[in-house]
């Protein structure tokens, strides 16, 4: 693979003016590169820069054209800005980077209201993808949400009108045999009443926030869970210490990670028995991410990794459904009430799953 190209550092370029005129730049997750009309940066913004691993500096005053793996497509495209031969020009391409492998882009080319300045706009497509599942997620929890209070609601009343007319009817039951048959109805409406509760709970429960040291909360989790499955299981650490406490609601975020490490360790149920099971939390600080439709400066990425045999792929796309369950006899509202408490943060967990490898990742933004 060709080297990303080095230019030489040039003088800054950008004009005080410039540099507040362009200030708005760095708050997008969209690559943006600001080109004067013969094609060299006069601009690059700051996820620009993460993405090339090259400094503003070293950017500005150097030919765009040629941090791309064929140049000559958007030498064209801006010849076709500069007589202005059309209003946005998109294509597709790849963009080098310091020693990593090119990433291919979606290119958007326009003039901009400024004479004499081209706008050129990369979306990363894997980032693009990533985006899309994230808004697919937050549509998801919210529409779960107004579902599940919907539906319980609805469920609710009428349940207990059948249970309070069971006990009426038994009480006027003199055979012992057809009593049984009321305490089958009580028994059954109480059941779906505790599902009930149990969907309406993070509804019910206000948020107390507090400060979070999210290695406290890691522990505690560990702790639970190796007190439940004392043979056959390791939880290893793999913690950042560095990372600082942020403001949150620990009784949640420690329910929240339970439900994980607890779904995690029922799908590890042969490796147990085997006693070579292992479940490992691993902390990390994210910098310049964008999750949940924002872009935040640093983020957590709590991960809960297995070894177990992955999601099934009947389920992947659903596993955050609420009532949706790989396992017999699973309620299937763990992963729900875990992602609702995690974007109660304004965080947001995702799965990346393959046989032997499952990976639950949190993120939640730190201040």
């Amino acid at each position: 693979m060709s080297q990303t190209p080095r230019v030489s550092t040039p003088p800054d370029n950008t004009s005080p003016s410039d540099t507040e005129r362009f200030h708005s730049l760095d708050l997008m997750s969209t690559l943006v590169a600001v080109l004067r009309a013969d094609g060299a940066v006069q601009f690059a913004n700051a996820a620009l820069e993460n993405t090339l691993g090259l400094s503003r500096r070293t950017l500005e005053g150097g030919d765009f054209s040629t941090f791309f793996t064929d140049p000559a497509l958007l030498q064209t495209a801006l010849a076709g800005a500069r007589v202005q031969d059309f209003a946005a020009l998109r294509y597709e391409a790849s963009l080098k980077r310091l020693h990593q492998d090119p990433v291919p882009v979606h290119v958007n080319v326009a003039a901009a209201e400024q004479a004499g300045e081209i706008l050129v706009e990369l979306w990363p497509l894997e980032q693009q993808a990533r985006q899309d599942r994230e808004e697919r997620l937050l549509d998801q929890a919210q529409a779960n949400k107004e579902l599940i209070r919907n539906l319980a609601h609805e469920i609710k009343n009428p349940l207990g009108g059948i249970r309070g007319a069971a006990q009426l009817l038994e009480m006027e039951l003199e055979s012992r045999e057809l009593t049984e048959y009321t305490q089958v109805i009580i028994h059954e409406a109480d059941r779906l009443q505790s599902l009930v509760d149990r969907l309406l709970a993070p509804h019910r429960h206000p948020h107390l926030v507090g400060d979070v040291n999210i290695h406290e909360v890691c522990e505690r989790v560990r702790s639970l869970v190796l007190v439940e499955y004392p043979q056959g299981l390791r939880v290893q650490r793999d913690y950042d210490t560095s990372i600082p406490e942020f403001r949150g609601d620990r009784a949640q975020l420690i329910q929240a990670l339970l439900n994980v490490v607890q779904n995690a360790a029922q799908a590890l149920a042969e490796r147990i028995a085997a006693g070579d099971a292992v479940i490992t939390l691993r902390t990390r600080v994210a910098r310049q991410v964008t999750f949940g439709r924002q872009r935040y400066r640093l983020a957590l990425e709590l991960h809960v990794i297995d070894n177990g045999p992955g999601v099934p792929d009947a389920i992947k796309e659903r596993i955050f459904y609420p009532l949706v369950s790989g396992r017999d006899g699973g309620s299937g509202l763990g992963l729900t009430l875990a992602q609702t408490f995690v974007q109660r943060h304004h965080g947001l967990i995702e799965c990346d799953s393959v046989p032997g490898r499952t990976d639950f990742r949190f993120l939640i933004p730190l201040p």
